[in-house]
């Protein structure tokens, strides 16, 4: 009895020694895949929340007191320049401008009457003077009759669509009052704000020189289908919130755009030489960000690196790696500092490559 117990735990413990020998075996088995930081030019895309204006956005409103007689437009009308929109009632300025002409008619008579005694000498010269003046002074009656009475017909300044109506037919008037709004769409100015820093890295760098190409993302958050180009930039920051306004001016040859959308400008900003890190590699502690670099002897160190942008699945590295570290690609969670692991290096290009499968 005693030498089968003692068999008994014999056996037991070469099955345990036999168990924990697999298990170390099985640890050691497990291979992390390794690869370097890469060094290359990239470009990043940012967005900047924009303002959409028409060209030429402007109110028309009444230059005469009186009553709104026709209206020969409708709302959301495509008007070309010169086109007759409103009509305000035009007697009293028809009669002022008939009276202005008699007016005239009877200087240009008594100028003629004193020209012929001034050549027979019966009137001096001092009275020829002043029958030409009132015939001058008649002259701009009439023109500024005529200029009363073409203000009561308002005409498209240029082509463009109408807004909402602000009067009605039989409407009276005051002189300045509203009518509608009038925009020209066939380009929009798209404002947009960029920070000092982004604003000091635009301004100095060759896309400045080259009028930069930005592209507009609409309220349903689909591309517009022109590109517009940075044309002109404010004078001076806000200095509340840091930013300086940019205009970018957008073609708009299909009228999809409109005064007083919103949206948001995309502007590809170029980087040269920069580290660049798959996101997977990196893991986060008290907002800071880490990789784990492994050295010449397969030991894992933890290392701090500064993000400087973001890309799909990337990270610009300003800070903390260069292109001849090897850092940890997959299984951050499972090592620690200063341990010792079993390696396999991939190739950073075919990393890059590979970007959504190691993002999984």
């Amino acid at each position: 009895m005693k030498k089968t117990t003692v068999f008994t735990g014999l056996v037991m413990l070469l099955g345990l020694a036999s168990c924990k020998e697999h298990k170390e075996e099985k640890h050691e088995e497990v291979t992390f895949l390794v690869t370097n930081p890469i060094k290359k030019d990239t470009t990043i895309t940012k967005d900047y929340v924009s303002q959409i204006h028409s060209i030429k956005h402007i109110e028309l409103r009444a230059l005469e007191k009186g009553y709104l007689k026709n209206i020969y437009v409708d709302e959301g009308q495509h008007v070309k320049k010169g086109q007759q929109m409103f009509q305000i009632m035009p007697n009293i300025y028809q009669a002022e401008l008939q009276s202005a002409q008699a007016e005239s008619r009877v200087a240009k008579i008594e100028l003629e009457n004193t020209q012929l005694l001034a050549d027979g000498n019966v009137v001096s010269p001092n009275e020829l003077a002043m029958a030409t003046a009132t015939l001058d002074k008649a002259n701009a009656e009439v023109y500024l009759a005529q200029t009363h009475l073409g203000f009561t017909s308002i005409k498209a300044p240029f082509d463009g669509i109408m807004d909402h109506l602000e009067a009605r037919e039989g409407s009276l008037l005051d002189e300045g009052e509203l009518l509608t709004t009038l925009s020209d769409n066939s380009k929009m100015w798209v404002y947009f704000n960029v920070p000092e820093a982004e604003y000091l890295d635009y301004i100095t760098s060759e896309a400045k020189k080259n009028n930069k190409d930005v592209e507009l993302l609409m309220a349903n958050n689909k591309r517009f289908n022109q590109k517009g180009i940075v044309e002109t930039i404010e004078g001076e920051f806000d200095s509340e919130t840091g930013n300086i306004a940019f205009r970018a001016t957008f073609p708009n040859p299909d009228g999809i755009l409109r005064n007083g959308e919103t949206g948001s400008i995309l502007m590809t900003v170029p980087f040269k030489d920069v580290i660049l890190v798959p996101q997977k590699a990196t893991f986060e502690i008290l907002d800071k960000t880490y990789v784990f670099v492994i050295d010449k002897d397969h030991v894992v160190h933890q290392r701090e690196i500064t993000i400087g942008a973001e890309l799909p699945h990337l990270f610009i590295v300003d800070k903390g790696l260069t292109e001849n570290d090897t850092i940890l690609l997959e299984g951050i969670k499972m090592v620690r500092d200063q341990e010792e692991i079993h390696t396999k290096t991939v190739d950073p290009v075919t990393v890059l490559s590979n970007l959504a499968l190691y993002a999984e």
